[in-house]
């Protein structure tokens, strides 16, 4: 948890798609239905190029890419309303009504800077009781005459926040947002959106893996006083599935024995919820409910090509279940997904998350979950 001190701030500028709210999930969801009325399929592997664009250079990149039989003014206008329908279902991040309620609380000001324009952004927030309130100014892309990559939205934030630039931290998902940061003198914070891209955002002051990892204290901020030892409560969460073979890594590599579930009909329910190490209980069908510590996301040690889920019941069992119905209940988070220099440091850390789960899940905050009726299949 401990870090160095990297500056003493007054005020945070917020991203808001990619940053605060899973926009992303619904975009994807909008460009499969249009592409395919285009005779086009959506290939998530170009996700990048719509990043921390504005609503009309994402389409102008689009068309192009694409190769589209129309502008750029005209997909989007016929995307708008598709997008529009679909704004109360855009979930906030986790972490994100956290933040705010955190910086609220400790009368931290606050400013959202989004390259979307003033309305999108005003019924955006609409749905996310308290967010409005919660921000002293907001700067939409057209409001600015030069949107990010340009410094322009933030100093016109730290303008309405009455802060020097070099007294605010940016928080940004997209390159363009940090590029734009660092050029008004910023500190900036990435928590990039896109899988496996930590690597391009060498430019940002630090790089987290999601919102639940910021330690404000770093900025001089108040830290966050809800990590409980070594673990963090969350809003509990359940996937469940069949136990299948796995990787082949588990017993006979790491000597660590994963409960698999397949992915399949879960991909969007896991882009909702940071890669990391987790804690919570797991039922299994024909046995009882056990303490399980589990990772989620691409295990960079490994380099999975997809996202998955890899439970740790901390039980000795006697054989394998694989068949066996596991559903499982997400209730605290302990750390982002790393890589390791070594096997052996790996399978270190993963027994180091066993004791943590193991005791943490004795607290009664936690323990109580115990009893969730999705665990012995009585509800869905």
């Amino acid at each position: 948890m401990a870090g160095s001190l990297k500056k003493v701030i007054a005020g945070v500028i917020l991203d808001l798609d990619g940053t605060l709210l899973n926009t992303d999930g619904i975009v994807i969801d909008v460009l499969k239905v249009i592409m395919v009325k285009y005779g086009k399929q959506w290939d998530e592997r170009k996700a990048h190029i719509i990043v921390g664009k504005t609503p009309l250079e994402a389409a102008a990149a689009l068309v192009e890419d694409y190769g589209l039989p129309c502008g750029a003014d005209e997909f989007l206008a016929k995307i708008t309303p598709m997008f529009s329908d679909q704004l109360r279902n855009i979930k906030a991040y986790p972490g994100a009504n956290r933040l705010i309620k955190h910086l609220s609380l400790h009368k931290v000001p606050m400013a959202l800077a989004s390259n979307s324009g003033r309305a999108s952004i005003e019924s955006k927030i609409s749905y996310h009781q308290g967010w409005k309130e919660s921000f002293s100014a907001i700067v939409a892309g057209d409001e600015v005459t030069a949107p990010k990559p340009s410094p322009e939205i933030f100093l016109e934030a730290a303008k309405r926040l009455n802060l020097e630039t070099s007294d605010c931290l940016v928080i940004e998902d997209s390159l363009p947002g940090v590029t734009g940061g660092k050029a008004a003198g910023m500190g900036v914070v990435a928590v990039p959106s896109l899988p496996k891209q930590s690597h391009l955002y060498m430019a940002a002051d630090e790089v987290i893996n999601s919102l639940l990892d910021l330690r404000p204290e770093m900025w001089g901020l108040p830290p966050f006083e809800d990590w409980i030892q070594g673990t963090l409560p969350i809003e509990p969460w359940h996937i469940g599935g069949a136990v299948i073979k796995g990787f082949g890594r588990g017993s006979k590599i790491l000597g660590i024995p994963t409960a698999n579930l397949s992915t399949q009909g879960y991909s969007a329910l896991l882009s909702e919820h940071p890669s990391g190490v987790y804690l919570g209980w797991a039922g299994l069908s024909t046995r009882g409910v056990y303490k399980v510590v589990m990772s989620i996301g691409w295990n960079p040690y490994f380099n999975n090509t997809e996202k998955t889920i890899e439970p740790w019941l901390l039980h000795e069992f006697d054989g394998d279940f694989y068949g066996e119905e596991l559903r499982l209940a997400i209730v605290g988070y302990i750390r982002p997904e790393t890589n390791f220099p070594s096997l052996e440091s790996l399978v270190a850390k993963i027994h180091e998350d066993g004791r943590i789960a193991e005791r943490a899940l004795d607290l009664p905050l936690y323990s109580k979950f115990r009893d969730d009726p999705y665990l012995k299949g009585s509800a869905l």
